[in-house]
C-alpha cells in the first residue's frame, strides 16, 4: 500500500499528541520517522511507531520531558534527556552542538537519559544545513554479540558522518556497526523470508539464516560476521559507539542498555540512566574555506562516480545516493508500507479515535 507523506507524517504527529506530546515535539517526532521512510530505511519509520507507544504505556518514555544540559564547556555539553522521546532529545542536543560549532568552530554533545532515536542521518543532517560536518552516534538495546562470543553485549550502535557538498547531494554514511540492523530482521520477520547468512547467530553460536533466531536466544554479529572476516573491527566500533553515547554520558551501557521491546523490562541497577547518544558538529570553514571544501568534495563524488566497475551494468554507489533516491521517488508517488505496518497502525488509530490509513488510490 502506498501512502501520501503528508498523510502519514500527519497520522505520526497525532500518535504522539495522543500519547500526550506537545505539538512541537509531536511534529518534530513525527518528521524524524518520516525521513526514514521516505529514505528507505522502513525499519526506522513509522513501523517503530507502535513500540514507542508501548514503551509509553509503561511508563518508559516520558511524553513531556524537561530536557536540561547538566555539565558544559565552551565546546562541550552533556545533556539529560528526562526519558523522553530520542526523536525529539537528539535533535535538541545536535542544536546544541551547532551553536557551539557556529561560536567556536565545533560542539560536541554526549547525552543520557533517552530513548531510540531514530535514524541517525536525521540528526547529522541538521549541521549540513548549516555547512557543518555533522556527526551523531546511539547506543541501543544489546542484540549483538562480541567476537567469540554468544552473549549479546552491544547494540547495533550506528554511526552516521555527513558532508556537506556544493552541486550535489551531501554524502553520508550511516550505517550499523552490526553485520545488519535489528530492522532489517524485523522487516524480514514481516515478509516470512530468510536473512542472509552471517547476520545472526543462535545460543550455540552457530550461523542461521532464520530472522526469529533472536527470540531463542540468539545474537546479531558484529560487521565482518567472524574473526576471518574482520568482526573485531565491527566489534571496534561498536564499543567506540557504546563508549561515546553511554560511558561519556552517564547513560546506560553495554549489556544494561534498555530494550526497545515493552515486553522485556530493563536490568535492575543499571550503570547509567537511559539510552545515550553522542552528536557534534564541525564548522568546514575552520579548516579552509567552505566553498573550496564543496567544490573538491564534487571533484572527489565525480570521480568515485568514474571509477572502473567489474560489471559494465553496475556503477560505484557514493554513500547516501540510495537513500535519496528513494526520498525523490516517496516524495512524489508514496511510502509503501507491508499489510502488517498497516494494520499495526490502524490498530492505533482506533485505540486514540483517529482515522485510519487508506491506499493512496
Amino acid at each position: 500500500m502506498l501512502i501520501p507523506q503528508s498523510t502519514l507524517r500527519t497520522f505520526a504527529k497525532n500518535v504522539f499528541l495522543a500519547i500526550g506530546c506537545s505539538q512541537e515535539h509531536a511534529k518534530l517526532a513525527a518528521d524524524v520517522l518520516i525521513k526514514a521512510d521516505l529514505r528507505g530505511i522502513d525499519s526506522h519509520g513509522v513501523a517503530r511507531l507502535s513500540g514507542y507507544v508501548r514503551l509509553w504505556e509503561k511508563q518508559r518514555i516520558n511524553a513531556t520531558p524537561t530536557i536540561r544540559i547538566v555539565h558544559e564547556t565552551a565546546t562541550t555539553a552533556t545533556v539529560d534527556g528526562d526519558a523522553g522521546l530520542g526523536l525529539v532529545v537528539a535533535p535538541f542536543a545536535m542544536q546544541i552542538a551547532i551553536q557551539k560549532a557556529e561560536k567556536y568552530g565545533s560542539g560536541w554533545v554526549a547525552v543520557r537519559n533517552s530513548n531510540h532515536f531514530g535514524i541517525a542521518g536525521y540528526h547529522a543532517l541538521m549541521a549540513v544545513e548549516q555547512d557543518m560536518i555533522g556527526y551523531a552516534l546511539t547506543n541501543a538495546s544489546p542484540l549483538v554479540a562480541p567476537t567469540f562470543s554468544n552473549e549479546r553485549m552491544l547494540g547495533t550502535n550506528p554511526i552516521c558522518y555527513a558532508f556537506p557538498a556544493g552541486k550535489y547531494p551531501p554524502v553520508i554514511v550511516d550505517m550499523a556497526t552490526s553485520a545488519a540492523a535489528n530492522g532489517k530482521l524485523e522487516i524480514a520477520q514481516r515478509k516470512g523470508i530468510d536473512v542472509p547468512e552471517g547476520w545472526i547467530q543462535d545460543k550455540q553460536g552457530n550461523a542461521v539464516t532464520d530472522p526469529h533466531s533472536l527470540k531463542s536466544g540468539g545474537s546479531l554479529l558484529p560487521l565482518g560476521s567472524d574473526r576471518d572476516h574482520g568482526s573485531h573491527k565491527g566489534f571496534g566500533l561498536g564499543s567506540i559507539v557504546d563508549i561515546l553515547s553511554g560511558v561519556l554520558s552517564g547513560a546506560a551501557y553495554g549489556p544494561w542498555v534498555p530494550p526497545f521491546v515493552a515486553f522485556l523490562e530493563p536490568s535492575a541497577n543499571p550503570p547509567g540512566q537511559g539510552i545515550g547518544h553522542f552528536v557534534g558538529a564541525m564548522r568546514v570553514d575552520g579548516f579552509r574555506p567552505a566553498q573550496e571544501f564543496k567544490d573538491n568534495l564534487d571533484n572527489w563524488i565525480e570521480r568515485f562516480k568514474s571509477a572502473e566497475t567489474i560489471n559494465p551494468d553496475q556503477k560505484v554507489i557514493i554513500p547516501g545516493e540510495p537513500e535519496l533516491e528513494a526520498e525523490t521517488d516517496r516524495i512524489k508517488n508514496g511510502i509503501p508500507l507491508v499489510d502488517t505496518v498497516i494494520n499495526d497502525l490502524n490498530e492505533l488509530a482506533v485505540r486514540f479515535g483517529m482515522e485510519g490509513l487508506k491506499d493512496k488510490a
